[in-house]
């Protein structure tokens, strides 16, 4: 997946707005929404919030986990944990860069949101690539790693299935040749 079907999937969550305007329940196919009424909060995909936001037709309103006690909260454990730690949402950073990209008034402490997010994203993207670097130096053919976002998996994707598709070849290579010829530390240090 590249970024834009990553920000595709996300455009799909739910999120509240509350408009300024009049019309009917609409039929969509991803269900229905609405009815829309001047004031009364509803929640629509985000994709529907962005494009009326663009079209001045409503307010967003922030999900319950993009204030800047919670993301403090999810920053210390994420920082205290060897492990990932689970999102308050898959989307995190894709939504937030929406989300504060078209309704920057909208939402308290910006600024403050925008610098959390992205340090939670730095601290996640360093743990994943040590972890990647330790399972590349051991070997490993399998690992589990749980609570990564899609965002996050594609960050390694074009690299790690290239480094263990050289890892492979350098084994066989090991293998071909260990009964005949001592293999130099480089490529035993790699098959091992």
């Amino acid at each position: 997946m590249n970024p834009a079907e990553v920000e595709f999937l996300a455009e799909n969550q739910s999120i509240q707005i509350t408009p300024n305007f009049s019309h009917d329940r609409l039929y969509l196919i991803c269900g229905e929404v609405g009815p829309f009424r001047p004031g009364i909060p509803v929640q629509v995909p985000l994709w529907m919030a962005l494009n009326l936001k663009q079209r001045q037709k409503c307010r967003l309103t922030a999900p319950e986990w993009m204030t800047v006690e919670t993301l403090t909260k999810i920053k210390e454990d994420e920082g205290q944990s060897k492990t990932f730690t689970p999102m308050p949402d898959e989307h995190y950073m894709v939504t937030t860069q929406l989300i504060l990209g078209a309704a920057p008034h909208d939402i308290a402490n910006t600024d403050e949101i925008r610098i959390l997010v992205k340090d939670i994203w730095d601290m996640r993207i360093a743990k994943l690539r040590s972890s990647v670097d330790a399972f590349l130096k051991i070997g490993g053919s399998l690992a589990k790693v749980d609570h990564l976002t899609v965002m996050e998996i594609n960050t390694v994707r074009p690299f790690l299935p290239h480094a263990l598709d050289q890892l492979f070849r350098l084994r066989q290579v090991w293998r071909k040749t260990l009964p005949t010829t001592r293999p130099n530390k480089f490529v035993q240090q790699a098959c091992e």
